[in-house]
């Protein structure tokens, strides 16, 4: 049996490294052949926007755009629901793929007997 990696991400640009941490993290671990489910919370539901990533800059790192799409190419993206609430943000807000979920389902996967969970 596999395990799945899942990552919370709880800073948007406002911490780039973090930020781009967890983004570079999620993308190398589903380029590996891994299960992931990234999951953005606070500030970094905005990456999950269409057109946010490319805007994100961060010096001698991967383009957030590229680590967005690996992840979405081959692992799941998750935008907390009380989150997306806040700031006005519906599935048709999101880029194709991504979905909206609280608490009950990020817990179900953490809880997970094969999961690994990591928090930037």
């Amino acid at each position: 049996m596999s395990r799945t990696l899942v990552i919370k991400l709880t800073a948007g640009a406002e911490e780039p490294e973090r930020a781009n941490q967890a983004f570079t993290v999620a993308a190398s671990a589903v380029a590996a052949g891994a299960e992931v489910s990234l999951w953005l919370t606070g500030e970094s539901v905005w990456f999950a926007v269409p057109g946010r990533a490319e805007e994100f800059d961060l010096p001698h790192a991967a383009p957030l755009a590229d680590l967005l799409a690996g992840v979405l190419a081959g692992g799941r993206l998750t935008v907390c629901t009380q989150c997306a609430k806040r700031r006005d943000l519906t599935e048709a807000d999101l880029l194709p793929g991504v979905r909206i979920a609280g608490a009950p389902a990020f817990t179900e996967e953490i809880l997970a007997g094969n999961a690994q969970a990591i928090v930037y």
